[in-house]
């Protein structure tokens, strides 16, 4: 079974490149953007000093990044002088983080190939890997355990329906056993880990740095001016962060009634301007663009943000946070809204986002399925200042209890970085 997976996935890759090279010819945006990304790879390293090792960190896309950042900026803090390569997989990180200043080469990664990794830890010389959360390639894990390079795993989260742990799921087994310690989410995970032999030594339950992440943002959350105008003299005021159409479907009747001190500020999944448009369509309500803010900006009602990257501080703002997604393939981040000791609201898509899941055991979040469920949560909480204090304080204090990933994993990789 071994080989055969091998096999599959030896042909499987150099197709799926083949697959994307094609897409990308006939115009799709991302695929054009990682296939372009990672031929701008190798024009990077062949410029790139590797005389000094570096702290080599691995993230899927922009929430994988986000788990990997409380990492990359402990170890800049504490080893200044040390190199760090930051790579992605996807275009939605890349395209977001390529400028981000505690790395010192930020690129894609090239596609699991054994001539790829051989020639890409050739030229990034790391003396230890940090892969971010899902990311869990071949190739690479050979080629860094071959030489001998510490790899760790951070915030990674397992379930039972992972091939790791099936019964024909040996050839995934393998890679496990290659990393140093798999710093991982929940103690499911870690028992999960047992249960297939995995050695106690090689995972630890550490938590989810994103906690750690998110708390900090909101410690160091700057005013926004803009925001700031617009919710002057709203009594309450509902954040909509990475919102979908579904997602607008069954909050936006409830704005399109509510008293006008009721704002909303809408931050959609995808800007384009086809979105947006169809956003401002459905609102019956005065609405203006966070990028063309409205002279009287603070008697409107709602406010666009068509722009990227400020999200998590605007949710400062809020006393309600709605997380969009959950009517798709899955919802988005709830802590960046919870820190802030607000509840939250989600679609029914969020079994697989374990702090979900705890948020509603908590009491700091609710799930809603229909615009009516939207209503009579809002109401409730909009109605009643004790209500929504309590699953405030219950949501903050979750995030809260969980903070401190980082400082584990910093301690038990000291060794490794001194």
């Amino acid at each position: 079974m071994k080989l055969i997976i091998s096999f599959l996935y030896a042909v499987g890759m150099p197709f799926y490149s083949l697959v994307l090279r094609i897409v990308a010819m006939f115009g799709h945006k991302k695929a054009k953007l990682l296939v372009n990304g990672r031929k701008e790879t190798w024009n990077k390293l062949a410029k790139y000093d590797n005389t000094t090792p570096c702290v080599w960190v691995h993230a899927a896309s922009l929430g994988e990044f986000e788990q990997g950042r409380p990492i990359i900026e402990a170890i800049r803090a504490k080893y200044p002088n040390k190199k760090i390569v930051l790579t992605f997989y996807s275009p939605s990180g890349y395209e977001v983080r390529k400028n981000y200043k505690e790395a010192d080469l930020v690129c894609y990664l090239p596609s699991d190939r054994a001539s790829n990794a051989k020639r890409f830890i050739d030229a990034v010389n790391p003396e230890v890997a940090f892969f971010v959360k899902y990311e869990f390639w071949h190739h690479y894990i050979n080629e860094i355990s071959r030489r001998g390079i510490a790899l760790y795993g951070v915030s990674v989260i397992f379930r039972e329906a992972q091939p790791f742990f099936q019964s024909w799921g040996g050839w995934f087994r393998d890679m496990l056993h290659k990393y140093t310690r798999l710093y991982v989410q929940d103690a499911l995970s870690a028992d999960l880990l047992k249960s297939i032999g995995i050695a106690d030594d090689k995972y630890v339950v550490a938590g989810d740095t994103r906690f750690d992440r998110v708390s900090q943002i909101a410690a160091n959350a700057p005013d926004v001016d803009v925001v700031a105008r617009f919710v002057n003299n709203a009594s309450k005021v509902i954040v909509m962060g990475s919102a979908w159409p579904p997602d607008d479907e069954v909050v936006f009747p409830y704005i399109n009634e509510a008293p006008k001190d009721v704002k909303l500020i809408v931050a959609p999944h995808e800007i384009h301007a086809e979105r947006v448009k169809g956003l401002l369509s459905r609102l019956k309500v005065k609405a203006s663009l966070f990028t063309e803010p409205d002279a009287d900006l603070k008697n409107c009602q709602v406010l666009v943000v068509n722009t990227i990257g400020l999200l998590s501080t605007i949710y400062k703002y809020g006393h309600i946070g709605y997380i969009g997604g959950g009517f798709g393939v899955g919802i988005h981040n709830t802590l960046e809204a919870a820190t802030y000791s607000m509840p939250v609201l989600f679609g029914p898509n969020y079994k697989r986002f374990k702090e979900a899941v705890d948020l509603i055991q908590c009491g700091g979040g609710y799930c809603v399925s229909s615009k009516e469920a939207v209503k009579e949560m809002l109401d409730k909480w909009l109605n009643d200042a004790n209500e929504l204090s309590s699953a405030g304080k219950k949501a903050g204090e979750y995030v809260a209890s969980m903070c401190g990933a980082t400082e584990k994993i910093m301690t038990e990789i000291d060794s490794k970085l001194s």
